[in-house]
């Protein structure tokens, strides 16, 4: 029985916080391996433009090269309409079987939101949440809230299994504001994934 993570997400683009975030709750997890998941159509994100799929892919191909435990997935780039977890999970649980089991990977701002998901209690019921802290969110307090949403046994379940990884303040929004203020992002990318942005252009005015 195999341990999975899954960490879903833009990646416009990928970048060092990713890989580290998700290294560290692999180890402090016992996962037997991550998968990356770009989203095709995500519903949650904001209203900022994504890089296009292949670009998106291919920075993560190249983010995740050596490192075996690390897999970039498809199944949402290449399902039709927008990326519900619900339904990749349930096509995850398809591929893998009921007897490995899956995580998904939330960030403490993803895990507060998650009451306003489509489906979420049914998508609670059926994978595992490990949490982790995202600069500027307080969990705290908060956890009333989703113990109204989910009940005070899930939550427990969730505290039990958080992890302290640690808070790099690195955003794919400041990369790509300072691609476009043309500035260096060297070491905020893993070194292939900032060589393919500037020879594919992507972030600069008039391209994505």
């Amino acid at each position: 029985m195999a341990r999975i993570g899954i960490l879903g997400g833009s990646f416009n683009p990928v970048h060092v916080a990713h890989l580290v975030l998700a290294e560290w709750v692999r180890v402090d997890r016992q996962l037997e391996r991550v998968l990356f998941l770009p989203a095709g159509r995500p519903p949650h994100k904001s209203r900022a433009p994504l890089a296009p799929a292949r670009h998106r892919a291919r920075m993560l191909e190249l983010a995740l090269e050596g490192n075996r435990a690390f897999e970039m997935c498809r199944v949402e780039l290449d399902s039709e309409g927008p990326s519900y977890t619900l339904r990749t999970v349930r096509q995850l649980r398809r591929r893998f079987g009921q007897a490995d089991e899956l995580f998904l990977l939330l960030g403490a701002d993803s895990l507060l939101d998650l009451p306003h998901w489509w489906q979420a209690r049914k998508l609670v019921e059926e994978v595992s949440i490990i949490a982790f802290g995202r600069p500027g969110y307080e969990l705290e307090r908060r956890w009333p809230e989703l113990a109204d949403e989910f009940g005070g046994d899930w939550v427990r379940v969730v505290k039990d299994l958080m992890v302290a990884a640690p808070l790099l303040n690195i955003s794919a929004t400041a990369i790509r504001e300072r691609l476009r203020a043309g500035l260096s992002i060297r070491y905020l990318v893993p070194e292939p994934v900032r060589e393919y942005i500037l020879a594919q252009r992507l972030y600069v005015e008039g391209r994505r």
